[in-house]
């Protein structure tokens, strides 16, 4: 399998490169991208809520009316979960929502994720490139050529590039990655996928 290579100008060149078929051919499997999409989400979340129970209540545990007469029940205290203001029972508590996932699953995950992209078209290849110096309007230059300006899309890079990762953080839609922290989620959170050549040979050799 063969894509041409895309100058930032968004012309071809005269390269083409070969894509591995056992990372970016492979038949997808929805479940494993499932899996994989729910562990990330999960270990974004804070788990910090809590609620108070009755015995971290402030309130009197006085006796607050008679036992025999109002034609009630017996009661005793307001920290009670009956009682308005009182604890609640079974409330959320602080809690970790991250769970284990086997790294051949989550392996599969990326490449059935990335095999889905070029199935469908939307994943390209372009010629490593950097800037001289951090600037938004250069990026916006890039996505224009490429004809991304309008849809979200994820730049996966070879190796970490501040000037290329500082020209794109004010961008909406847009997202710079290393080849090494590339995750299944940012995959198909992406309308479209921009690999550099030094990702292609990165994410070859991560996922092979």
């Amino acid at each position: 399998m063969e894509l041409k290579v895309l100058d930032i100008k968004g012309k071809e060149t005269k390269k083409s490169i070969k894509l591995d078929a056992s990372v970016f051919g492979v038949e997808p499997n929805d479940h494993v991208i499932y899996l994989d999409v729910k562990q990330y989400l999960a270990n974004a979340r804070q788990g910090t809520h809590k609620s108070k129970e009755r015995g971290e209540v402030n309130r009197t545990t006085k006796k607050h009316h008679k036992q025999k007469g109002t034609g009630g029940a017996r009661a005793g205290s307001l920290k009670s979960p009956v009682q308005r203001g009182g604890g609640t029972v079974f409330g959320p508590r602080p809690r970790t929502y991250g769970f284990k996932l086997n790294k051949k699953v989550k392996q599969l995950a990326r490449k059935s994720a990335l095999s889905m992209k070029v199935k469908s078209d939307n994943l390209k290849v372009v010629e490593n490139f950097t800037f001289e110096a951090p600037k938004t309007k250069s990026f916006m230059d890039v996505l224009a050529a490429l004809g991304l300006d309008k849809k979200k899309s994820l730049f996966i890079i070879g190796d970490y590039d501040k000037n290329l990762y500082l020209s794109s953080r004010n961008l909406d839609g847009v997202k710079v990655v290393n080849a090494s922290e590339l995750s299944t989620y940012e995959i198909m959170n992406a309308s479209e996928i921009v690999l550099s050549e030094g990702a292609v040979e990165k994410v070859t050799a991560i996922l092979s």
